[in-house]
């Protein structure tokens, strides 16, 4: 406490000590210290009647060690309850250490990003701009520019590396893509730094974001001019490290970057601003102009006047020993805990503008976006937390967060270009490099040839044809080369390899090239143009037996279909017996009836409309044998064509299948590892030939059972082959054919976009015709190109069942148009009417009252009472029948033979 003299009255003033740790021999420490004095100064001649002065303890620190030596020695001898800087990352570690276990405020006016958590170490007070907030407002300007990615050039130190956490989560918020983060050494020398821009400019992306300390930032952008990296096409934007210091680049620093776009936070032009400005320009020597640390350094000072003024009654500190000796006892404020508690409530109009600390940092402002002309920089618009990129910081009303750069002013980017860049370009090491593979086969995709004088390379093929539909829908142009994969013919250079030589061989790969997860971390890929899936075709082998037509019905079955009709035929035979009696021509339906009643099963079936029963009973058997045929017929129908086709789709796979697969695909890994198929249980093949010969060896000779790979060959192949091969099991997911470019580059988009307007456009079909024939489209469904003629059955089919039915025809030629036909045809009758006489006369007696004459009769002359079977002529008209005459009737006393030997002499 000290007495102050104020005029003529003497007022009692509590004074607070406050240390000042700053590298006064750099621009910043020094303009920072000119900034808290004036703010002293200012402060309380603006408010004479506070009770409370701050007393200011600065201390020139350079180092780290002179730091913390400075550190530890205003808080020993100087009893400070509060601290301001430093103004170095490397240094703010220790410092808030100490301020938490001596209980005293670091209040730091240059930390834009910090590694200590406010949660865990509230001592420590940034009265800056969160850098989070600045790569927000960056991530929005390239979100608006709809630049697919950014390159990142960093100082290599502390601080840009953590500046480089920020961009990273910024970015990836609003789906921006970093092609590449590249660290510049503080100390590097031109030249070095020369080929680090030679290495930039073979890069695609041409939006650069920079984020570097003045000088290195300065000597940059000179050298960045020399290499042509400042000319049209090309979009670079500079975050506040640099653009802070803006008002002190020298003529030829700000001339090579003309075109370059900024951001800085936004200070309001106010008239205490431009007083103290003026004020700054008359009491200052310094070369660095003044800026905003230097004005966030002022407020930082007002802002603890203020506090202190608020706390009331001011107490003595206590001390207490912290450490095991004596150098290192550290008196513990009891000022420092109200102090801080007070300066999270204060709220004031300062220099820089609104000045409030939430959660140990300067609440949220808006940045200003600025691009950098001729001899001078233009304000193009403004970016807040609230509202997003906007053309004035003025307008009212009420509006949602915006991205859209139509809020902004004109921008002349570099090389005096009013176009913007579109932020990607192809290298400027000359033609856009096309990779290529060499196939051996399946060349209706992409086959090679190259001119043996020339040595140019002229591909061809479905993927060749997709390309060169893409170029045309670009909306730019492209200049192109293809190269393969290698200088020779050889296979070996597989997929794979080819994909890893981009960037450094290729540009981009084009080509029958499967988009595969595992591939996806080395490469991007555009969208497919082909159809995916993976699947396995087998031989299709068809039931090869003549007797096929059996096989519907078991031997058992066809046995009881045999024994069932011939058991009906007897049934039938008897039914009908008693019938002849009644008809006109009892003899002829006599002869008649024998014969066809024992076919009555199967000639009802035939013959539907013909009577061939007269007995009701007999119709009624027949009605429910033809129930039972129908349901054999409608069973053995289904089955048959089960056998014939539903049957051919069952399929086991075995572990002892050879399989076979592309070589040089991706397929030997995903047979491998996906599904588990022994490596030595795998050939590869390349090309369909090759494929057909393995399947036609077999793996007994050499070859394989199975083929694995990828629907668009697949299809190609059995429209080759035609019904000799067909698909079985599940298709498994692929992602068909793409092209693929390095990581990141924007070149997926623009072709992905492009593929989609020629696979979806009329010409597609053409193209697909044109490299694998007529009627050939990706559109049909993969099923109706395996089927093809599966389905047909051939005369061998069925060479049985016509074996039969010709078997039978000649036989009854045999029997009704030869001698020796009829002959055998006459003895089988004349067998059979004996059978059947016997088997008459036993059960039915011709005569009662001759019972036993009749019975001695049929034993002596069996044969005389023989009726001979019909003698079949050419017509029916000449059908000879022998028959029991019925004109006569013959005489209760007749012997029955003389009956039958009579009857035989008439017919004779």
């Amino acid at each position: 406490i000290v007495d102050v003299q104020n005029g003529t009255s003497k007022t009692t003033k509590s004074l607070v000590q406050i240390g000042v740790v700053l590298d006064l021999n750099s621009p910043m420490g020094s303009m920072a210290d000119s900034c808290m004095n004036m703010s002293i100064s200012d402060f309380y001649s603006a408010n004479p009647n506070y009770t409370t002065r701050l007393q200011l303890h600065t201390r020139n620190a350079k180092s780290v060690f002179d730091v913390s030596s400075a550190v530890l020695d205003l808080l020993k001898n100087e009893k400070v309850d509060g601290i301001l800087g430093p103004h170095k990352t490397t240094e703010e570690t220790f410092v808030a250490e100490v301020g938490v276990k001596a209980h005293v405020p670091i209040i730091s006016f240059t930390a834009r990003s910090s590694t200590l958590s406010y949660t865990d170490n509230h001592y420590f007070v940034r009265a800056t701009l969160d850098d989070a907030v600045q790569a927000q407002a960056l991530a929005s300007i390239c979100q608006g520019f709809e630049w697919p990615e950014v390159a990142v050039l960093y100082e290599e130190t502390e601080y840009g590396s953590q500046f480089l956490s920020h961009i990273n989560k910024a970015f990836q918020e609003v789906e921006v893509g970093i092609a590449y983060m590249t660290s510049i050494p503080t100390s590097i020398e031109d030249s070095n730094l020369l080929k680090e821009l030679k290495r930039l400019s073979t890069k695609q992306t041409r939006v650069f974001l920079v984020h570097m300390n003045p000088s290195l930032g300065y000597r940059f952008f000179t050298l960045a001019k020399r290499e042509g990296l400042m000319s049209e096409g090309y979009a670079w934007i500079i975050s506040d490290s640099l653009s802070n210091f803006m008002s002190s680049i020298d003529s030829i620093a700000r001339d090579s970057m003309e075109g370059v776009l900024g951001i800085r936070p936004y200070i309001h032009r106010s008239n205490e601003l431009e007083n103290f400005q003026e004020r700054w320009k008359r009491n200052t020597v310094l070369d660095m102009e003044l800026n905003v640390y230097g004005l966030w350094a002022y407020d930082a000072i007002t802002a603890l006047a203020i506090a202190v003024e608020k706390i009331k009654p001011l107490n003595s500190s206590s001390s207490s020993n912290l450490g095991s000796s004596k150098s290192t006892d550290l008196r513990i404020s009891t000022l420092g805990p109200r102090l801080l508690t007070e300066l999270s409530r204060i709220q004031f109009k300062g220099l820089a503008g609104d000045f409030q600390l939430i959660d140990g940092k300067l609440k949220l402002s808006a940045f200003e976006i600025f691009n950098i002309f001729g001899s001078g920089e233009k304000t193009v618009g403004y970016w807040t937390p609230n509202k997003g990129i906007i053309r004035d910081l003025n307008s009212v009303g009420e509006r949602t967060y915006s991205t859209s750069i139509k809020e902004i002013k004109n921008i002349i980017w570099p090389g005096d270009s009013i176009t913007q860049p579109k932020g990607w370009d192809i290298p400027t090491t000359g033609n856009l490099r096309v990779g290529i593979p060499w196939k051996h086969g399946f060349t209706e995709f992409i086959g090679t040839k190259i001119d043996p004088r020339t040595s140019h390379i002229n591909p061809s093929g479905f993927a060749i044809d997709i390309f060169l539909a893409t170029l045309k829908v670009l909306p730019f142009h492209i200049n192109y080369k293809f190269y393969h994969c290698n200088d020779t013919k050889s296979i070996d250079c597989s997929y794979d390899d080819m994909l890893q030589k981009i960037p450094q061989d290729f540009d981009m790969v084009v080509g029958d090239t499967t988009i595969w997860a595992p591939r996806a971390e080395y490469v991007d890929f555009s969208l497919p143009y082909s159809e995916s899936g993976v699947i396995l075709v087998v031989k299709n082998k068809k039931p090869v037996d003549m007797w096929i037509f059996v096989k519907p019905l078991r031997w058992d079955l066809w046995l009881a279909i045999v024994v069932t009709c011939i058991f009906m035929g007897i049934v039938l035979r008897v039914l009908e017996r008693s019938v002849t009696r009644n008809e006109e021509d009892p003899i002829r339906a006599n002869k008649e009836k024998p014969g066809m009643i024992y076919l009555s099963p199967v000639t009802i079936l035939a013959f539907p409309e013909r009577t061939v029963v007269s007995n009701n009973w007999s119709f009624l058997v027949l009605v429910f044998w033809f129930f039972m045929a129908f349901i054999l017929m409608q069973s053995y129908t289904a089955n048959l064509s089960a056998i014939l086709t539903v049957d051919q789709l069952k399929f086991a796979f075995s572990d002892n299948y050879h399989v076979g697969f592309q070589e040089g695909s991706f397929m030997k890994e995903f047979l491998t590892k996906q599904l588990h198929i022994s490596e030595s249980m795998l050939r590869s093949y390349s090309s369909a030939e090759e494929y057909h010969e393995a399947m036609s060896k077999g793996s007994k000779n050499g070859g394989i059972d199975a083929i694995f790979d990828e629907v668009p060959y697949m299809k190609l192949f059995m429209k080759k082959y035609d019904s000799q091969y067909k698909m079985v099991g599940p298709s498994y997911k692929a992602g068909g054919f793409g092209f693929a470019f390095p990581l990141g580059s924007p070149l997926a988009a623009h072709f992905s976009k492009a593929i989609l307007d020629v696979t979806q456009s009329p010409d597609m079909t053409s193209i697909e015709q044109q490299n694998f024939g007529p009627g050939y489209s990706s559109q049909d469904p993969l099923s109706s190109t395996i089927s093809q003629g599966a389905s047909s059955l051939t005369l061998y089919d069925f060479a049985g069942l016509f074996l039969i039915i010709g078997s039978v025809t000649i036989f009854s030629l045999f029997c009704s148009q030869t001698p020796i036909g009829r002959k055998l045809t006459k003895i089988v009758n004349h067998f059979i009417q004996i059978c059947v006489n016997f088997k008459t006369s036993e059960v039915h007696p011709a005569d009662a009252s001759v019972g036993n004459d009749t019975s001695a009769s049929l034993r002596e002359d069996g044969f005389h009472g023989i009726v001979i079977g019909e003698a079949l002529e050419n017509s029916e008209d000449e059908i000879q029948e022998i028959r029991l005459s019925d004109h006569e009737t013959p005489s209760p006393n007749q012997d029955l033979g003389d009956r039958i030997d009579s009857n035989v002499e008439r017919n004779s």
